[in-house]
């Protein structure tokens, strides 16, 4: 190496994929056992222990809660053991509880980071409005658009017909009118009962089945997705949605613009973002945690940064009498 030349400085979504896959492991024995509490507590628990361990000075902004709801990783606190960088940490341990309860495809355990101060924060806001596509179609995402004349954009740049284009969108009631729309248009649908962070990655994939992520849901799996998306390219707009007159007074009191349109680049404005996310159930983007023998289990994860744009899947098999011995913890 020429003196005088920069070493090349830690990539963090590597050391995160081992919070994600002890959250996997940890969680997975609960797949399908229909205790969606038990799921997530050994996911936030595993994901705790493992992030202490971490070179890093983080902040939750992102988490499962304020502290009184949430004993750990909530709003705000502290994770990793105190050393540079500073950084701001994004965490859903198990994105898809009820999924992994009713061992339902695409439940993934996730985390994220960027520099301190660069994820937005979404205070009082539990829901926004999302729409994700890929890069090539990145420019015609319009919140204010209606949804009918967007379709048509797609695939008149697509050079399909509109019955050839796909939207991904959660099942909720609320979407009883975009759906109908929709369907009027000719496009279709695909549902889905959770798990919104997984399906906007495939719906910015390039190459993917599905066009375009549509729906409300929840704002900090909106931050999650557009910190994977700041890596892997593709584009996540959205608006903040209040629930009720209540949250919107709150927003309002707190400063939020509710009529804003939240891009990738508001929602994190990181150059050096970093996301790992591990399968707990088999799904599109992950394959889940198998369990092989008595003791092994196997692991499929993605790791990716955005100041490299390298994308990594990993896999790995496990022994789990190991793993119990170096944490004192049950895992799998």
């Amino acid at each position: 190496m020429a003196e005088g030349s920069a070493r090349p400085d830690r990539n963090l979504a590597i050391e995160l994929v081992r919070t994600t896959e002890y959250a996997a492991l940890a969680c997975s024995r609960w797949i399908g056992r229909g205790e969606k509490e038990s799921a997530d507590g050994a996911a936030v628990d595993a994901m705790r222990l493992m992030l202490d361990t971490v070179s890093m000075d983080g902040r939750v902004v992102i988490g499962e809660g304020e502290k009184d709801e949430a004993p750990m990783l909530y709003n705000g606190e502290s994770i990793g053991d105190g050393s540079p960088p500073q950084v701001d940490i994004a965490v859903d341990p198990l994105e898809g509880t009820e999924l992994c309860a009713k061992g339902l495809p695409n439940a993934i355990a996730t985390i994220a980071l960027s520099e301190r101060g660069t994820m937005f924060d979404p205070g009082p806001c539990v829901y926004m409005l999302k729409m994700a596509t890929s890069r090539d179609m990145a420019d015609l995402l319009d919140p204010d658009r209606p949804l009918p004349e967007t379709l048509k954009l797609m695939a008149k740049r697509k050079g399909v017909g509109v019955g050839d284009l796909v939207v991904i969108m959660l099942d909720r009631p609320r979407h009883d009118e975009a759906m109908a729309e929709i369907r009027r248009a000719g496009a279709r649908i695909r549902l889905i009962p959770h798990g919104d962070v997984s399906a906007a990655l495939v719906a910015v994939t390039e190459g993917s089945p599905v066009d375009l992520l549509w729906g409300i849901g929840g704002t900090p799996e909106g931050v999650l997705a557009a910190a994977a998306i700041k890596c892997t390219g593709g584009t996540i707009v959205g608006r903040l949605w209040p629930r009720d007159e209540d949250e919107r007074s709150a927003a309002l009191e707190a400063g939020y613009d509710l009529d804003e349109v939240l891009d990738t680049n508001r929602l994190v404005s990181g150059d050096d973002v970093h996301f790992a996310a591990t399968g707990v159930t088999d799904g599109e983007m992950l394959e889940g945690v198998h369990l092989v023998g008595p003791e092994g289990a196997t692991t499929e994860s993605i790791s990716m940064r955005s100041r490299s744009g390298t994308v990594r899947t990993i896999t790995a098999r496990h022994d789990r009498a190991k793993l119990r011995e170096i944490t004192s913890q049950r895992v799998g």
